[in-house]
């Protein structure tokens, strides 16, 4: 009899601080698409919230995310919010039910998860992770243990999300 378990294939993880109203974070999706398409399952891109006070629907749209995660469309309604950062800052809510609704989610549920705070305790507890490792911002990335911040300047930060991602995995 073996009880030998093969070990797990080899991922490296990639924690994306973001908020959902942010204009950088919607230029940073640019390179996070960028990343997925090179790796694939390979690096586990992972959505960590961190909304800021300055734009009010930060939070309601860090729920509504988690929502569509529940629902099996974490990253297209991600993307989509962020494709409207402008209009969410206008028409808060009710544009994160609306969109919801676009992408075919069951968007009563988005609109009671708004309301009944469900999802809160993740987006708490990801905004309070953040801060204890020093997340001031967004975009933040965090791979191997490494804070790279994304909200001064996006510049050559793929590149040096390539080059640990790639160490990792070669390691792996």
């Amino acid at each position: 009899m073996n009880d030998v378990t093969p070990p797990a294939t080899a991922r490296a993880v990639l924690e994306v601080w973001c908020e959902l109203q942010c204009p950088d974070c919607r230029t940073a999706l640019d390179d996070v698409r960028a990343l997925r398409a090179r790796y694939g399952d390979a690096l586990d891109i992972q959505l960590r919230h961190f909304p800021l006070e300055k734009h009010q629907h930060a939070l309601a749209a860090a729920q509504a995310a988690e929502e569509a995660w529940a629902q099996g469309q974490g990253w297209p309604y991600t993307e989509a919010v962020l494709a409207r950062t402008e209009e969410l800052g206008k028409r808060g809510e009710e544009l994160l039910v609306e969109v919801a609704r676009e992408l075919g989610l069951d968007a009563e549920e988005v609109d009671t998860a708004l309301i009944d705070g469900r999802h809160l305790l993740i987006v708490d507890a990801d905004e309070a992770e953040g801060r204890a490792i020093g997340v001031t911002g967004t975009p933040t990335y965090v791979i191997d243990g490494q804070r790279l911040d994304g909200g001064k300047s996006q510049e050559g930060l793929r590149a040096r999300i390539e080059e640990i991602a790639d160490r990792l995995l070669a390691a792996g």
